[in-house]
């Protein structure tokens, strides 16, 4: 089975790499979207990104924070979920921008008023605060991690910059610095994600985004997907998944995705009802294409029926069988990019003028957007990326390991 993983991974690394090459040959040429419909799949994968981080990392919190012993176990595995999650997503916005060598201008260049310059700056301290509360989070570890043979032990002593102190106050010593960290964590992990959503909900032009709401939904959607994930992680590659711990692990994660869900089936349902009720054309529109438009079989399919329906049913009926909770996680974590597409296309497919769309015919001017196959491979190296990240950390730090020698 591991053998077939490998080999799926570097066959997917391979294929996305082609799709890179392509990237950064011919620059958006062959992407699908166009001036109608400037940001497709790869901005919908970025917003999945941070939200997974975001949630990993508030769930984190529980845990440095507020102190629940029971999810004690899961904080490292959080925070280094949340770093994992977040390089994946700035990679593939990375991909998404015009110059990609001219990020760094926003910092030389910032407009003050700019929603966007401002979640930049929010995403670099986030960064290095993520940074900051891994690092002590995993110092007292390194320390004895540094005894072992291999690259794991030199990564160990490299990582550690010289600190060997593992004493009662040492340790105190970081716990109390972990809870600092988190305490200005969670603002902040609050203010860059809940960004995100007012930087949709700041566009006055497109009714569809144009809702108080959308900072609030990022957040509890970020805390949905986010859990899933970790559930699905812990799930599968817990190193003692025999045990009493691993079982109570894995059903209080199901448990509090299953929560999480619920709250956010409760805003989407008071989303769609009140739009479609009102019947204003310019929000009411863009909430009949989600369900009856053309890809009306990812909202009905992909999100409510493998993202919501048969999760839910899992995790209510099957709450403590630990495959069954996995998997339940795995796939609220993965179908949720749907929620994304369908916050991201349905704004941008409505005319904003009328006969817009028959007044100019070019191939770049179409409100109709699917994804070309140079975007979906560059996508599948950005996931591929990830998990061979997430696999040499989860391998060779003390992510989940405790203290062995």
């Amino acid at each position: 089975m591991k053998k077939v993983f490998w080999i799926l991974w570097a066959v997917a690394l391979l294929l996305g790499g082609v799709g890179v090459y392509y990237r950064l040959t011919t620059g958006h040429e062959l992407a699908g979207y166009g001036s109608y419909i400037p940001w497709g799949l790869w901005v919908a994968m970025y917003i999945h990104f941070v939200g997974l981080s975001a949630g990993a990392f508030l769930l984190s919190t529980l845990v440095y924070v507020f102190r629940v012993k029971r999810l004690e176990p899961i904080g490292k595995l959080s925070l280094f979920t949340a770093l994992v999650s977040l390089v994946a997503a700035l990679l593939i916005i990375w991909f998404d921008t015009g110059h990609m060598l001219r990020f760094w201008k926003v910092y030389t260049s910032m407009a003050w008023r700019s929603m966007m310059a401002w979640m930049v700056w929010l995403y670099t301290a986030y960064t290095i605060l993520l940074l900051a509360e891994l690092w002590f989070a995993l110092r007292a570890d390194l320390v004895t991690w540094s005894a072992r043979p291999g690259l794991s032990g030199t990564l160990a002593r490299v990582l550690s910059f010289g600190k060997t102190d593992t004493s009662p106050m040492a340790l105190a010593w970081d716990a109390k610095v972990l809870r600092i960290l988190g305490s200005i964590g969670v603002p902040l992990a609050v203010a860059f994600h809940g960004g995100v959503g007012a930087l949709f909900g700041v566009i006055g032009a497109r009714p569809y985004w144009n809702s108080p709401l959308m900072p609030i939904m990022f957040l509890v959607s970020a805390l949905v997907s986010g859990g899933a994930l970790l559930t699905f992680v812990v799930a599968f590659f817990w190193p003692e998944r025999s045990s009493v711990e691993h079982r109570e692990l894995t059903t209080t994660l199901g448990s509090i995705t299953l929560a999480l869900l619920a709250l956010d089936l409760l805003f989407e349902w008071a989303e769609l009802s009140i739009n479609l009720y009102a019947s204003i054309p310019a929000h009411a529109d863009a909430f009949r294409l989600i369900l009856f438009g053309p890809y009306w079989w990812v909202f009905w399919f992909v999100h409510l029926g493998l993202g919501v329906l048969v999760p839910g049913l899992i995790l209510t009926l099957r709450g403590r069988d630990i495959v069954w909770v996995g998997t339940a996680g795995f796939l609220i974590a993965t179908t949720f990019i749907s929620v994304r597409l369908n916050i991201i296309l349905p704004g941008l497919a409505l005319e904003q003028l009328v006969g817009l769309e028959q007044a100019y015919v070019d191939p770049r001017l179409s409100l109709t957007y699917f994804p070309s196959v140079m975007e979906w491979l560059v996508g599948l190296f950005v996931v591929a990326f990830g998990v061979g990240l997430f696999y040499a950390g989860y391998q060779l730090l003390p992510i989940t390991h405790a203290k062995e020698v």
